[in-house]
């Protein structure tokens, strides 16, 4: 008779070595230095807990991985006919999930108000910016380094400043004076744009109502990156592989580059373009539209350049907690059902949060 082998059972990894990995997040948290901190101090190497599992797919010296090496994004033109930016957006939602726009209405020097008043403050002496350094976000504004520093395999190269916008506005005293004037003219530029662009979307999806999108995004959170110098940019991330939350994310960056999307199995560059404002579909609009348009995995490299990487992103989002969110029923039909259940945005935030940065999962997740 036939016998049998169990499978033996997987390794189970060392307390000993994660009970020390965790000592080394914790100190290196609890020091409020930031990464731009550990640069500060000039060390060789970065610290253990930030190399990643699969250092070779995040490689920026890799020809296939190198900005600069491949076609870019759609830039498109907002001087064009109506018509055309509908369907060059329609067009890009649909297949790529990502597009930049030139010729718009925001002034250039909004842009490099907000970008710059960002650098600075990440730039200020340390003991002034360690006052802002914290992981509580009920302060309305948060300073610190991965907000899932210690849920992650491996922490990325990047500090981050996220707050709220709306719908409840921000406690200013909590915000780094240098950058208040400057987020909150941006904040207003881009409630300008975004419903501009948000009316656009839903014209082409074919929606009801133009502005069934603008009315579902109230809810406005902005997080402003600083990627410095890495020393091993080989061995780490800036921001690993992910897809957004809310319907749209509105971003700027400076004139570093870093930022690709994932396009089948190539990643593709987003070549910053002085003025542009690069906008991206979130998961919740993925599933509003009914796959119609599409979320897309996208990733920023660790920093091989001396001059910093700066960018500060806006996810547009319903504010409602138990708003149900699920494929919107004019775009529903025998010919094309829903592919998406309902469910509540506070089960998908927590969700969200809950977990690592780590591609696309939540999408389907919620697939029928």
């Amino acid at each position: 008779m036939a016998t049998t082998t169990a499978n033996p059972p997987p390794p189970q990894p060392d307390p000993t070595t994660q009970s020390t990995r965790l000592q080394e997040i914790k100190q290196f948290d609890e020091s409020k230095i930031g990464v731009k901190g550990l640069v500060d101090r000039g060390l060789p190497a970065i610290p253990s807990f930030f190399i990643h599992p699969k250092p070779a797919e995040l490689n920026p010296k890799d020809p296939n991985n190198r900005p600069g090496t491949k076609p870019t994004i759609p830039v498109i033109d907002f001087s064009s006919s109506r018509s055309t930016i509908v369907d060059e957006i329609r067009r890009a939602s649909s297949t790529l999930g990502f597009f930049q726009i030139i010729n718009h209405s925001v002034p250039v020097a909004s842009i490099k108000k907000i970008l710059g008043s960002i650098q600075e403050f990440y730039e200020l002496p340390e003991d002034e910016k360690m006052e802002y350094y914290t992981r509580d976000m009920s302060r309305g504004a948060a300073y610190s380094t991965n907000f899932d520093l210690y849920q992650s395999k491996a922490a990325s190269w990047r500090d981050t400043f996220q707050m709220g916008l709306a719908p409840n506005p921000p406690k200013w005293e909590n915000v780094p004076f240098s950058c208040r004037e400057a987020v909150a003219g941006w904040d207003k530029e881009v409630v300008k744009i975004s419903e501009e662009v948000l009316e656009i979307l839903s014209e082409g999806l074919g929606l009801d109502k133009k502005d069934k999108l603008k009315e579902l995004s109230d809810g406005r959170v902005m997080a402003a990156h600083y990627y410095p110098y890495c020393p091993q940019a080989e061995l780490t991330a800036g921001l690993t592989s992910h897809t957004d939350p809310g319907l749209l994310t509105v971003l700027v960056q400076n004139e570093v580059p870093g930022l690709q999307v994932k396009v089948g199995e190539d990643w593709v560059d987003v070549v910053p373009v002085d003025g542009a404002i690069v906008f991206n579909i979130g998961d919740n609009l993925q599933i509003m539209s009914n796959d119609q348009y599409i979320s897309v995995e996208h990733r920023v490299l660790a920093n091989p350049l001396r001059d910093a990487r700066v960018s500060v992103a806006v996810f547009l989002k319903p504010s409602i907690s138990d708003q149900l969110c699920g494929p919107f029923p004019e775009l529903v039909s025998a010919e094309k059902p829903a592919v998406y259940r309902q469910f509540t945005l506070s089960d998908y935030m927590g969700r969200f949060f809950s977990k690592e940065l780590d591609g696309k999962t939540l999408t389907n997740y919620y697939r029928i």
